[in-house]
């Protein structure tokens, strides 16, 4: 077994076992598992940052032309927001979102690391990892947060408006007015981010295509999601959204985010592919 290979089952055991404290501490509203749950987040985490640094140092710029750094570091940054969130709200319950999907992206990008991204110019390396797909895989990870508070705010509003009996899960979840905070917190965040992320790619696909939209089906995806997380920003912002219509648009835009991801970057021709 490699270094690499030992770091990465140790990073998967990690974010495995903070994925079962994280789910047990909720249903059974155990502080000391959350506790836990943190502490195997914060340790799976720190090794995933080494792994990504030692995938870095010991490739350099090859590591960029392999599709499964970028699923690990999509990873990585949903447990990163996940962290802000905890440091915000000061719950846990947002990592029943984050937890299983960087642990499901980690994996991914274990099954993965045959595939290669095709021809990504050398010295654009660093423009387009740190503008182009940094601030992209945080604004999804941000869009995740928001979706997953969507999620749990209409279960929980529904439960209040029919009166319904609340499970032992319910009862334990945070107000709805913290979904919603968390909502308009990640979009406010996201938003900018997402924006930043597109104007980087158009300018280097400006460069290496010598135009900066070229109808590619990634590209036409993502410019909807753009227009649809601008109409959430807007009406959040200006027109005062909250409650269910920004829980409803953000978990479709994130869901129309993760179709782009897994179906247009693996089985669609696009230069966004993740294969050769």
């Amino acid at each position: 077994m490699t270094l690499f290979e030992f770091f990465q089952y140790l990073i998967i055991a990690l974010y495995l076992m903070g994925m079962i404290f994280f789910i047990g501490g909720t249903l059974k509203n155990n502080k000391i598992m959350g506790k836990l749950g943190n502490l195997c987040a914060i340790g799976g985490f720190a090794l995933h940052s080494v792994d990504l640094l030692l995938a870095v140092t010991l490739y350099k710029f090859t590591i960029f032309t392999d599709g499964f750094f970028y699923l690990s570091l999509l990873g990585w940054s949903f447990i990163l927001v996940y962290f802000a969130l905890w440091w915000k709200v000061r719950n846990t319950f947002f990592a029943l979102t984050a937890s299983p999907l960087a642990l499901l992206l980690f994996i991914s990008s274990l099954a993965t690391q045959s595939l290669k991204v095709q021809q990504l110019p050398a010295h654009l390396v660093g423009l387009f990892i740190g503008l182009h797909i940094g601030t992209i895989f945080l604004s999804i990870a941000l869009m995740a947060m928001a979706a997953g508070a969507g999620v749990a705010f209409l279960y929980l509003n529904n439960k209040i408006k029919t009166k319904a009996n609340l499970s032992s899960l319910g009862k334990e979840m945070p107000s709805l007015n913290t979904f919603d905070k968390v909502n308009h917190w990640t979009i406010m965040v996201g938003f900018p981010l997402y924006t930043l992320g597109l104007a980087a790619g158009f300018l280097w696909a400006s460069k290496t295509f010598n135009k900066a939209f070229s109808w590619d089906p990634k590209e036409v995806v993502t410019i909807v999601v753009w227009f649809l997380f601008a109409i959430l920003f807007h009406q959040r912002l200006v027109a005062g959204w909250r409650g269910r219509k920004p829980a409803i648009l953000v978990i479709i835009v994130f869901l129309i985010t993760m179709i782009s991801l897994w179906g247009i970057n693996f089985f669609v021709p696009t230069h966004h592919s993740f294969k050769v």
